[in-house]
């Protein structure tokens, strides 16, 4: 049976070059039996993919920690972006690498969710990535958490990114940051779609559309509606997994991360970010005090 749907991928990969002082990931080193089972298990999502040549599917990598400096991603990344059925590869990164790897790949349907991480790289060298990629013709947002310490710094970043790249942040909501007063108003100016990140949405029981046309994916290809409900709906690799997609109220009480509000009904976000849904580019990319976007 032929479908549309966006797989959210994350395969067992979880290491990463950068060392965040907020992050699990930072600076772990796995072992080269472990970066086999991941390449191995993305090279069978790959061979799936080849399969399904009547389908209409997207890909979005979210990775725990870094996963576009291994040369298996980008190769996969290159092969996916040539086939028919693969309508866009998205991919989460800190863009630490080399980028002439992505001249093999068809970046028309290749976009990019870039993070500015300030202690671990400068702005002049972040900048000049993020040039690289539109040279390259690779449609990318950036972005950044949005620490207090950080806040000059992203809006530097911001002032010196096109007008026509969107800037997002992520509230520090581990930190317990109290985003109010002057604090919200500089990082809205930033990014006018802010407060939206600043909340825990109530969800339990609302129209989402993880589980129907996105789903998430592990690295054994077991099926789950979105990465923050485990609950095994079945598995990518089983004939007829067709039928495990299907409507079903968020089970959760709340959701607090872009990756999952995004796909809930209630806060009419798709025709905000329209086709740069997973890669998180919107429609109208408008920055400054006087932003606006059509969230109902």
């Amino acid at each position: 049976m032929p479908v549309t749907l966006s797989i959210l991928y994350r395969g067992p990969l979880s290491s990463c070059n950068y060392d965040c002082h907020y992050c699990p990931f930072a600076k772990r080193h796995e072992t080269a039996a472990e970066l086999k089972t991941d390449r191995l298990a993305l090279e069978r999502l790959v061979d799936w993919i080849k399969t399904r040549t009547g389908d209409s599917l997207s890909l979005f990598f979210t990775p725990w920690g870094e996963a576009l400096t291994r040369r298996w991603y980008q190769a996969a990344i290159c092969e996916l972006t040539r086939l028919e059925q693969v309508e866009k590869v998205a991919a989460q990164t800190n863009l630490s690498y080399d980028l002439d790897w992505i001249e093999n790949a068809n970046t028309s349907r290749l976009a990019l969710w870039c993070t500015f991480h300030p202690s671990q790289t400068t702005r002049a060298r972040f900048l000049s990535q993020s040039r690289r990629l539109t040279e390259l013709g690779v449609a990318h947002s950036v972005g950044s958490v949005g620490l207090p310490e950080d806040l000059e710094e992203i809006e530097r970043l911001r002032a010196e990114l096109p007008d026509d790249i969107y800037l997002w942040v992520n509230a520090a909501k581990s930190s317990n940051v109290d985003y109010q007063g002057e604090l919200l108003e500089r990082f809205t100016a930033i990014d006018p779609l802010f407060e939206l990140n600043t909340q825990y949405h109530a969800s339990l029981g609302r129209s989402c559309r993880c589980g129907s046309s996105v789903i998430s994916v592990d690295g054994a290809g077991e099926i789950y509606r979105c990465h923050f409900i485990k609950q095994r709906l079945g598995n990518l690799y089983e004939p007829g997994f067709e039928v495990c997609l299907t409507d079903r109220p968020c089970t959760n009480q709340t959701c607090g991360c872009h990756i999952g509000y995004v796909h809930l009904d209630d806060l009419k976000l798709y025709p905000v970010f329209q086709e740069g849904i997973l890669e998180r580019i919107p429609v109208e990319i408008q920055s400054g005090p006087e932003n606006s976007f059509p969230v109902a």
